[in-house]
């Protein structure tokens, strides 16, 4: 038995490790055509006019269509899944957003037509000789032109490009608080914008089969139930006929969690054309193509009476939404605002949103979905303010930490924390990371020419939501009389290790073999319903379905173990596995008595846990920095964590040190970046996108100190973007805080060599 609290090595990597592995571009099959798309090298322009006689003519085309052959297939526009106000008050402003542009493009890499040939040599060649002529306009690329007085439209029936408005909080209070403050804290952090960049690109096999009338997509996904609904608009056909199936996925992070345009065009010409196809995004495909995250501007107000105690935060975040809205590009930018709190007792606070568009791609959930940002805005406002005003960090966090006594603690805005110690998790970190001694540690580093800095942050996230109404999660266990387990889950693997964590809570709950266990997972088919993977939700919401399950399965069989232990239901416990007669040292185990049986059993459960989870812990980062050259090394990162309870401490680790891998290559160097005069992206490869490597990142240190919630049965919280919701602040705090101690003013994300090179360079041009 592998139990719950123990590490286990994960049960599936001995595959992927022989190369084994099934992702959606090894299953193409030897007559599947290939489907590519054209996309537009403009950010803003009329298609005036399309010349495909050339591209038609080489060997090997199917097919050339645009929007006008898929509109007059019923083929329709995505929808939004969630809806704010308008800007005037009125509804959200909800552009068309068509698979492919319909007659107008408004980013570059939007795709204008498919392709379809016999094999990829010829699709690429008719890609090159179609021949389309654009009448460009002005592009708008960021929030700040785009408010701007004569700005650019990116839709001309938005004139003022504005989508929709946002708040949450009491503005009246915050005033009258901050009122009576003997400081106020004003600050602007612009966030930046980033891509997934998942080491497996983008790809569908489509098909559609006549005699059913069902569509199959197979792709890479983390949510196959919800993107099915999604296409189904798209296309206009009812989402049953849709089935999803999802092989192995090399990396998601959130990005491949939405439907995007590529998948309703290859369902739509599946069955225009009586073929299955397949499409596989190129880098460049994926850098134009994937969704991008994050990007706002956030005007940050907090106020301090003397004793440095926190009296009204005011937070104004601008959002560059990109240029349609698909249907998950609202969720990451509203609704983990409550996050922008903290650990903290804030007595007021408020929030205002403001959605904009913009002729980029538009923007959706990516590791964390709104979480880093909000913990970011407020780990830096108070390091800004200690700096500002003279307090200690440290002591000015912990005199503003919400306590244990205070559980449950009702924050304000939004968010009802259930459970928690988050000045002990504070105390360990720093006691692990050796704060006393920083002092020693920043004068060795100044006697070797480099200026060292400290980065605190204590994220604090909502994971497993929404908060009193979680989403449900399905699950079904057939356990056969030869002891075979089959597991079928609604959530989806992109490598979090579902397998192994599914197999563990099981061995646990009815003392099976784990390497009896076999997931079924991604599969539409199999799970008719289920919500998916994100939000840091699994373990809480499908390990609520499977011990659901697990306790359907141990009652089925309380009858037949008072038979074979010749006593009564009433008499029986179950523990450990084994079925035992109270005051006896009789006992039989689940297996056995299911062995006994000619027939298998099984039951299943689609239901959500009792509430949504709130993981916290304290991220520490230490940074050198090289003032000749503005580079920026880490030192040091130590994580402790409040998870609730550990089901395997290895995977554990190995989520965290993930998640703070994005997080850092987001503060010191990930970027996504457009012309501002033109609208073209620049950073379309890794020759001009940088990611982090292993030299970047020291190992990092993790101290589990869980404090299991009663939201659900097993007392999860959820880890998976724990690292990543902790690292942008604790790093970018680190690098401010270097640069502080040489006199420099604080510099947003990136913290590239030459952002901080200029910022030492501003400084001392100052003094002098």
């Amino acid at each position: 038995m592998t139990k719950i609290g123990r590490s286990q090595l994960r049960f599936e990597d001995d595959r992927f490790l022989r190369g084994q592995g099934q992702y959606t571009d090894d299953i193409r099959q030897q007559d599947d055509a290939t489907l590519v798309f054209v996309r537009s090298p403009h950010a803003a322009a009329k298609i005036v006019k399309i010349d495909l006689d050339e591209a038609k003519a080489i060997d090997g085309v199917i097919a050339i269509f645009g929007w006008d052959e898929m509109r007059a297939g019923n083929a329709s526009s995505f929808k939004p899944r969630a809806k704010f106000p308008g800007p005037d008050n009125g509804a959200m402003r909800i552009p068309p957003f068509t698979p492919l542009a319909d007659g107008f493009v408004r980013y570059c890499g939007e795709p204008i037509l498919g392709i379809i040939a016999i094999d990829k040599a010829s699709a690429d060649l008719a890609l090159e000789a179609v021949s389309i002529l654009f009448e460009t306009s002005v592009a708008v690329i960021d929030v700040v032109n785009a408010l701007s007085n004569g700005a650019a439209c990116v839709w001309d029936i938005y004139p003022d490009n504005r989508c929709f408005h946002f708040e949450k909080g009491d503005s009246h209070k915050v005033k009258e608080e901050n009122a009576n403050a003997a400081h106020i804290i004003k600050h602007q952090l612009t966030i930046s914008r980033v891509t997934a960049a998942a080491l497996e690109p983008r790809a569908i096999r489509a098909s559609f089969d006549n005699a059913s009338g069902k569509y199959r997509l197979e792709v890479g996904t983390q949510t196959p139930n919800r993107i099915r609904p999604d296409l189904a608009m798209a296309l206009g056909i009812d989402p049953d006929t849709i089935e999803i199936i999802a092989q192995d996925c090399g990396g998601s992070f959130g990005m491949k969690n939405t439907a995007f345009p590529e998948y309703a065009v290859g369902l739509w010409a599946a069955r225009q054309y009586g073929l299955s196809l397949c499409w596989r995004a190129s880098r460049l495909d994926s850098f134009l193509g994937d969704t991008h995250a994050r990007e706002q501007i956030a005007d940050v107000k907090l106020g301090l009476n003397e004793a440095g105690m926190f009296l009204g935060l005011d937070v104004q975040i601008t959002a560059n939404l990109g240029a349609h809205i698909g249907p998950s590009t609202i969720h990451p930018v509203v609704s983990n605002i409550g996050g922008i709190i903290g650990v903290y007792n804030i007595p007021a606070s408020h929030v205002r949103v403001e959605g904009v568009f913009s002729n980029t791609q538009n923007v959706s959930p990516y590791r964390g979905a709104g979480r880093p940002e909000a913990t970011y805005i407020i780990e830096r406002v108070i390091d800004i303010a200690a700096e500002e005003l003279g307090f200690d960090k440290v002591e000015l966090r912990r005199r503003n930490m919400i306590q244990p006594a205070q559980m449950p603690f009702n924050t304000g805005l939004v968010f009802t924390y259930d459970s928690g110690n988050f000045p002990r998790l504070l105390d360990t970190a720093l006691d692990a990371a050796d704060w006393t001694g920083f002092g020693c540690r920043q004068k060795a580093s100044k006697l070797r020419g480099r200026l060292r800095g400290f980065g605190i942050a204590n994220p604090i996230e909502i994971a497993g939501g929404p908060e009193l109404k979680p989403h449900s999660e399905f699950a079904r266990i057939t356990v056969s009389p030869e002891g075979n387990v089959a597991l079928v889950s609604g959530s989806s693997d992109s490598g979090q290790g579902h397998a192994t964590v599914f197999a563990q809570i099981l061995s646990s709950k009815l003392g099976l073999d784990p390497s009896s266990v076999s997931l079924i997972a991604g599969d539409t088919r199999e799970a008719p319903n289920g919500t998916g993977t994100f939000g840091s939700r699994t373990v809480a919401a499908a390990g609520t379905s499977i011990v659901k399950c697990a306790e359907s399965l141990i009652k089925t069989m309380q009858s037949s173990a008072a038979d074979a232990l010749n006593s009564t239901i009433d008499e029986i416990s179950f523990e450990d596995g084994y079925y035992r007669v109270q005051k006896s040292n009789r006992s039989i185990t689940f297996i056995d008595l299911v062995r006994e049986r000619s027939t298998p059993i099984s039951a299943e459960y689609d239901g959500s846990a009792d509430n949504a989870t709130f993981p916290n812990g304290c991220h520490i980062c230490e940074v050198e920095i090289d003032p000749t050259t503005g580079r920026v090394e880490v030192m040091t990162y130590l994580v402790v964590d409040d998870v609730g309870t550990v089901i395997n401490p290895k995977l554990l680790k190995g989520q965290i040190t993930g998640g703070v891998a994005q997080g850092l290559g987001q503060a010191l160097m990930e970027q996504v970046v457009y012309d501002p005069s033109n609208g073209q992206l620049v950073s379309a490869s890794f020759m001009d996108y940088a990611m982090p490597r292993a030299t970047e990142l020291p190992p990092v240190q993790v101290i589990s100190q869980p404090i299991p919630t009663s939201s659900n049965p097993l007392g999860v919280k959820g880890a998976g973007e724990a690292g990543t919701v902790g690292a942008l602040a604790a790093v970018m705090n680190a690098v401010c805080d270097a640069l502080h101690s040489a006199g420099a003013a604080p510099i947003d994300m990136p913290a590239t060599p030459e952002s901080v090179w200029s910022a030492l360079k501003a400084a001392a041009h100052k003094k002098a």
